[in-house]
């Protein structure tokens, strides 16, 4: 008792209330403490997201599939949307959740996979939005191709092929298929092709800002929506030329496909846009109904009954994962596959979809390094960038030359200027007729912003060292000394560049400057005018390497693909 009496000795007296305190003043620390635990409530969800989040990105990087069983019967169901990747795309920061769905060399493989499946007795596609590449759906077609020669079918369904907006692309994907259906409310829309491209030189001019870019040579467009207000001659005679080519291959295709004569075709394509009734009319579709409809029919084509029960759909993710080949055999021969993918760069600046030559260049290094790897496929989808770049991939190719291995480059949708300038050295260099390629050339230059400043009531003032020291300045023009140094650039980058095309595709550099002039051809162009070697996409490329390193064909299936740099989960 005594204790009790005398513990306030021992303890601060809590503090008396100050008279007359405001009911206000005393709201704000419970207001406080609201706050605070509305954080530690916000942190916990924050870190069971993060956690959770983790889970499923380390389920889905690893491509978590659950096993599948596939009937003795069954029908390959495909889905087309958005576009095709050249490597299956990745949940990032910004999409963690994302799919980390089929890359277009899963599509390929699944196909020819399926052609000798006895249990796969066709294929159906479900075409959703999206725009698909030529050179990706070339490589599709080839795969259809060798399934329907298989003897089995292919069918493919869309709401529409171009609804309110131009379709060719995506009809000529369908037009690979042994039967087209769509909804009895769909659109047809083949208008052709329309290339617009803005020039914004009036509007730089009113923003103040000037392009001052020098160039080598005169096809080389790339900042021409910046230095002019209208197409240059060089540039509308090389557009004019790639669309011709593109627009005769599309006719060739789609005409073969559909058993349609090409000037018939290109009447269709001068109307441009068909119901789904008229585009029954002109051969265009062969069934313009319901997808429940397509179903049905499928059931009772394999199954026999209609209204049966029984499992018959095997999708893409569940056949790639019974299809999972076994691990890498350590006693067999390899082909490394490097991919170069996006705007060529010393590095990736995080995050970026880039060709850096820092991931690129030490998987060829290791490639040619590697006894088990007896050739190197370089797969391209690229318009170019830093020379730097490019030359230190080329290098790594060369010393993987010198060791003995075999380089096969596989164009894709684009591989033009500095896409070109690395597959320049290769032993086989394989394109899709419509791949854009060849801009042999190079061009420089800067944005000058004074005059904009000065709009903006900014004034810049400028303490230098060296006579051009203001070379890379936005705020003043190339002096004569500076635009000299900059042409001396232009000029060794230029001929440094035809100078590895003349001894990569044994021409005279002559010969290459007439072909180059930072020009871009399609594919077919360039296999004609000898930049290029074969027609093919990817595949074609894998089949031609394994044939030189075994010296039989079809020999593709008795060696190990490895895809170098090994992709991160």
């Amino acid at each position: 008792m005594k204790n009790l009496k005398n513990r306030s000795l021992f303890a601060t007296p809590a503090p008396k209330r100050a008279e007359g305190m405001s009911r206000r003043w005393r709201v704000l620390p419970i207001i406080g403490r609201a706050i605070k635990r509305l954080c530690m409530v916000l942190g916990a969800v924050v870190l069971f997201s993060m956690v959770v989040s983790t889970i499923m990105l380390v389920r889905l990087g690893a491509g978590a599939v659950a096993p599948v069983s596939i009937p003795d019967r069954a029908v390959l169901y495909l889905e087309f949307e958005d576009s095709f990747f050249e490597t299956a795309p990745r949940p990032s920061i910004a999409d963690p959740l994302r799919m980390a769905g089929p890359s277009l060399r899963d599509y390929v493989r699944a196909i020819d996979v399926a052609a000798k499946d006895a249990r796969i007795e066709g294929i159906v596609a479900r075409m959703r939005s999206g725009h698909f590449e030529l050179a990706h759906s070339d490589e599709l077609r080839a795969a259809l191709s060798r399934f329907r020669a298989a003897d089995k079918f292919t069918h493919i369904y869309s709401d529409s092929y171009g609804d309110a907006g131009p379709g060719l692309s995506r009809y000529y994907l369908a037009s690979a298929f042994e039967t087209i259906w769509m909804q009895p409310m769909g659109l047809v829309s083949i208008s052709g092709i329309n290339m617009e491209i803005p020039f914004m030189r009036g509007l730089l001019d009113k923003l103040g800002v000037t392009p001052q870019f020098l160039k080598r040579k005169d096809y080389k467009s790339a900042y021409e929506s910046f230095t002019h207000d209208e197409m240059s001659a060089q540039n509308r005679e090389a557009m004019s030329a790639l669309t011709q080519d593109l627009a005769a291959d599309l006719l060739a295709e789609i005409s073969k496909s559909r058993d349609l004569n090409p000037s018939y075709l290109k009447s269709l394509v001068d109307q441009g846009l068909f119901t789904a009734d008229k585009a029954l009319q002109a051969r265009l579709i062969d069934k313009a109904d319901y997808i429940d409809v397509l179903v049905d029919d499928l059931q009772e084509q394999v199954l026999g009954d209609r209204e049966s029960d029984a499992p018959l759909f095997v999708n893409l993710a569940g056949y790639l994962s019974a299809m999972k080949s076994p691990k890498a055999n350590a006693a067999r021969d390899r082909i490394a596959l490097v991919y170069a993918m996006g705007a060529i760069m010393p590095t990736n600046p995080g995050g970026a979809k880039v060709a850096a030559a820092d991931d690129i260049a030490p998987a060829i290094f290791d490639a040619g390094e590697d006894d088990r790897v007896k050739a190197i496929v370089l797969r391209v989808d690229s318009p170019g960038g830093s020379p730097v770049a490019s030359e230190t991939i080329l290098r790594a190719l060369h010393v993987a030359k010198t060791k003995g291995k075999t380089v096969i480059v596989s164009m894709g949708p684009v591989a033009a200027s500095g896409g070109y300038w690395i597959a320049a050295n290769a032993d086989q260099i394989f394109v899709a007729p419509s791949t854009i390629t060849g801009s042999i050339g190079v061009i420089g230059g800067k944005f000058i912003l004074r005059d904009a400043f000065e709009t903006l009531g900014v004034n810049w003032e400028s303490i230098g060292w060296g006579d051009n020291s203001g070379m890379w300045s936005f705020n003043s023009e190339f002096s004569k000394n500076e635009k000299a140094r900059i042409d001396m650039m232009l000029d060794h980058v230029y001929d440094s560049f035809i100078t590895r095309v003349a001894e990569g595709r044994g021409m005279s550099k002559e010969a290459v400057d007439k072909l180059a002039g930072g020009r871009v051809w399609s594919g077919k162009a360039a296999i004609d005018n000898g930049l290029a070697d074969q027609a093919g996409g990817l595949n074609a490329a894998l089949v031609y390497a394994a044939e030189m390193v075994t010296g039989s064909a079809d020999s593709l299936g008795q060696i190990d693909v490895v895809v170098m740099p090994k992709p991160l989960t």
